[in-house]
């Protein structure tokens, strides 16, 4: 989200900039052009991923403008033979070029699944190349981290998941993005002020290690801060003897019953927090704190709170930094962003496939829609299809990884066409829904899909086929590819 109010049309890679100035000089500049950004396989081995980043690209794309800075740069860029990279013509192209496409994407907080275009990008052949980077920039990253932040709030089955990633995170940039994907996953909150007040997200914190150790004596310390914050006050009770440490919490605790407050809970950061978090549950309630909440931190994760669960942990908040942040066991989201359709202006639509030696990275042709279907309040199978095919008779849908495998959906079958209207001619067509409604909008759609889904190991795999008849124009295409080089 361009908050600084700079140009962000340079945020692109130069191989975009290359082709759009080849197109150019080809004549190529009034083609248009159909793109699908989609990704082929769902990050951390697991059953799901999360759509995420769509307002950061409405914000990008309505304030898209090369500016006369960005013209005067690229007029400095030379190639091997030390001359301009591109000539005064394109440069001024670009710095008149209003962009004119037709944008339709996923909503974020959906469920997406493997192929689906999750933005699908039509317009002038120029235009759609150079937003390709910034685009899947957005989609990526953000995806990536909602979708880590919904493992995570699924391993703590309902209780509270706190993000305290900022200090980890790839750049304030990457952690104000990170922060709003990891609220709509479904955090509760985050320690990160500045994304609290331009998201809108509940902020939450207790204090550190430095502030015990700013004292004499840890009760000392945590008097001092009762007395700060008496409507605050979680303490931090393993900066020496972590059992110890709860005891002196509840002491402090007394003392602001009796002064009219009630000390929120404790924070555990290290050591067995299983055993601790046992141990610590005991001391609280036979002091009488039995509303005191645990809050454990100590860079976890979805299999770690799963693991503590398992062995009869107590705690009742979670507060995950590094690992969600920066998602650290697969820190991108492989997403990508293919031509499908090429036409002269207001001719007749070529479809375009990418072909691979690996099955899984050849391409899927056509101005694509998805059609997602229930039955009884549970989704039950995704559908792509072309924009131009009529489902009124129900649809065959294909594995596109195995043609062996096929499945008839009846006409009658409730379904919701996935990809919706956000810039018609360049102009934004789309109300951005409020962030609570997006977080929402993804417990909704977690909740439509079975639990074998969501399963971390070994997740059931929700069925997405190609629509028969454009999985076989899709096959012709392929072999006139093959034929062709025959």
């Amino acid at each position: 989200m361009n908050k600084s109010q700079q140009s962000l049309a340079l945020l692109t890679d130069l191989y975009e900039l290359t082709m759009a100035y080849g197109y150019w000089k080809a004549g190529m500049g009034q083609k248009e052009a159909v793109f699908n950004l989609f990704f082929r396989q769902h990050p951390f081995k697991g059953g799901f991923t999360i759509a995420c980043g769509l307002e950061y690209v409405v914000d990008f794309l309505k304030d898209f403008k090369f500016e006369s800075s960005d013209i005067n740069y690229l007029r400095t860029l030379k190639g091997n033979d030390d001359k301009p990279l591109f000539e005064e013509d394109f440069l001024s192209f670009l710095g008149k070029m209003d962009l004119s496409c037709d944008i339709d994407a996923i909503p974020e907080g959906t469920i997406v699944l493997p192929h689906e275009p999750l933005i699908r990008v039509k317009g002038p052949l120029i235009h759609c190349q150079i937003l390709e980077s910034a685009l899947l920039n957005i989609i990526n990253f953000q995806s990536l981290i909602a979708t880590k932040a919904a493992r995570i709030c699924l391993a703590a089955q309902g209780e509270p998941v706190l993000e305290f990633g900022l200090r980890r995170a790839q750049g304030f940039d990457g952690a104000l993005a990170a922060s709003r994907a990891a609220y709509i996953g479904g955090c509760a909150a985050t320690s990160n002020v500045l994304a609290g007040k331009m998201f809108g997200i509940p902020v939450r914190g207790t204090h550190a290690h430095s502030w015990i150790m700013s004292f004499d004596e840890e009760l000392e310390a945590f008097k001092s801060y009762a007395k700060t914050m008496p409507n605050n006050c979680i303490f931090l009770v393993d900066t020496y003897d972590t059992l110890e440490g709860v005891r002196r919490a509840i002491e402090v605790g007394k003392w602001l019953r009796e002064n009219g407050h009630e000390m929120i809970g404790i924070r555990l950061d290290s050591g067995d927090l299983a055993y601790l978090s046992v141990e610590a549950r005991k001391l609280l309630d036979e002091a009488g704190f039995s509303k005191a909440k645990i809050v454990a931190t100590n860079d976890l994760d979805e299999n770690i709170i799963q693991s503590i669960k398992d062995q009869g942990g107590k705690i009742n908040v979670w507060g995950v930094g590094t690992k969600l942040i920066t998602a650290y066991d697969q820190p991108a989201l492989g997403g990508v962003y293919k031509l499908a359709a090429i036409r002269d202006a207001g001719g007749a639509w070529q479809y375009k496939v990418k072909v691979s030696e690996q099955v899984i990275k050849v391409s899927n042709p056509g101005i694509q829609q998805v059609r997602r279907y229930q039955r009884k309040g549970e989704y039950i199978a995704d559908v792509i299809y072309d924009d131009k095919t009529d489902l009124k008779d129900g649809c065959v849908m294909v594995d596109p990884l195995d043609m062996t495998r096929q499945k008839r959906i009846a006409a009658d079958t409730e379904h919701e066409d996935l990809l919706k209207p956000v810039f018609r001619q360049g102009k934004s067509v789309y109300n951005l829904p409020h962030i609570g409604t997006i977080r929402d909008l993804a417990q909704k759609s977690l909740g439509g899909f079975h639990s074998g889904v969501k399963r971390f190991i070994n997740p059931h795999q929700y069925p997405v086929g190609i629509e028969k008849s454009l999985y076989s124009l899709r096959t012709e295409l392929i072999l006139q590819a093959r034929e062709s080089v025959l």
